[in-house]
């Protein structure tokens, strides 16, 4: 049995460091392709096909299209829901350029594999009793959601990060167009002199809008990708005044005051509850430390007083 253990252990190591090896190739590809097909466009020297395939490295050329058979074979396994999902966080966390969504995947199943083999090993070595047993299941399955965790937290950071970002940019955008810039302009503006995810966001929209997307299209997408809602309101403030013919500089005013009023109330409520956050630290690690510097020398006096009687 120790040996079956021993040999499901490093059947998993050994997928996993396969599945690892071969995501790191996939990150790659797209710009190894790219400088592949800039040389072929630049040599035309009568090199053959195969010649030029063996220029590319060894994981590209062999284990690069096992690993897409069952990566497509994965995709076809999963909710096409799941898909769309991840694909959406990818982009909230802003790692949609880096990540798609058939490569996360990829790495869930790595760290799942990861897991496995850790977990298999574990339990040759402490032992196969019910208790390590279910240690190792639970961190099996911890190691397949870590992934997700570091997606969900990449995505709270960001919106955290606009959210932030919004109320001086805004006030940025306010004084541009009062001073006669046009919006365009003034985003143009906003987005050289700052950085963060919001200037990310704001440089997309102004490409979209200089693409030939609709204004109030390049809006939304905009809200759809971000998915805060103090962004949000400013959004659909920013169309209601396109719609109607209200004064930018008067919307912008208007919002910017609303945000610097939210990001002033979302502080004070942070500080009121302070106080309950430091209740448990108090009562964990400083009371006791308390505790054993006053009643300390009592007690050794009451020890000493109760064995001298004695």
């Amino acid at each position: 049995m120790n040996s079956a253990v021993l040999f499901v252990s490093l059947a998993s190591l050994f997928a996993a460091s396969f599945l690892l090896s071969v995501s790191a190739t996939m990150a790659a590809s797209n710009r190894i392709s790219v400088k592949s097909s800039l040389r072929r466009l630049n040599s035309y020297d009568g090199v053959s096909a195969i010649d030029d395939e063996l220029r590319e490295p060894f994981l590209t050329r062999v284990l690069l299209p096992f690993f897409r058979v069952f990566l497509r074979i994965g995709t076809k396994l999963t909710p096409v829901g799941f898909m769309e999902g991840t694909r959406q966080r990818l982009v909230l966390a802003g790692t949609a350029r880096e990540f798609d969504a058939d490569r996360f995947l990829a790495y869930k199943g790595s760290c799942l594999v990861i897991g496995g083999g850790i977990a298999s090993t574990a339990i040759l070595f402490a032992g196969r009793s019910a208790g390590h047993v279910l240690l190792a299941l639970i961190f099996t399955v911890l190691c397949f959601f870590v992934p997700e965790i570091w997606l969900n937290q990449k995505s709270a950071a960001r919106q955290k990060a606009i959210r932030l970002a919004l109320p001086d940019t805004l006030d940025l955008l306010t004084i541009s167009v009062e001073a006669g810039l046009g919006f365009d302009s003034a985003m143009q503006k906003v987005v050289r002199n700052t950085t963060g995810p919001l200037s990310e966001e704001f440089f997309r929209l102004l490409q979209e809008i200089q693409l030939g997307t609709a204004r109030s299209d390049a809006f939304r997408n905009l809200g759809h990708r971000t998915q805060v809602n103090e962004l949000g309101s400013f959004i659909l403030a920013m169309l209601q005044a396109e719609v109607f013919g209200i004064s930018i500089g008067k919307v912008l005013r208007v919002q910017a005051t609303e945000l610097r009023i939210k990001r002033r109330q979302r502080a004070e409520e942070m500080a009121q509850k302070a106080p309950v956050k430091i209740i448990f630290p108090l009562i964990i690690c400083i009371f006791p430390a308390i505790l054993v510097v006053i009643m300390g020398p009592a007690m050794i006096q009451i020890y000493e007083s109760i064995f001298k009687s004695f």
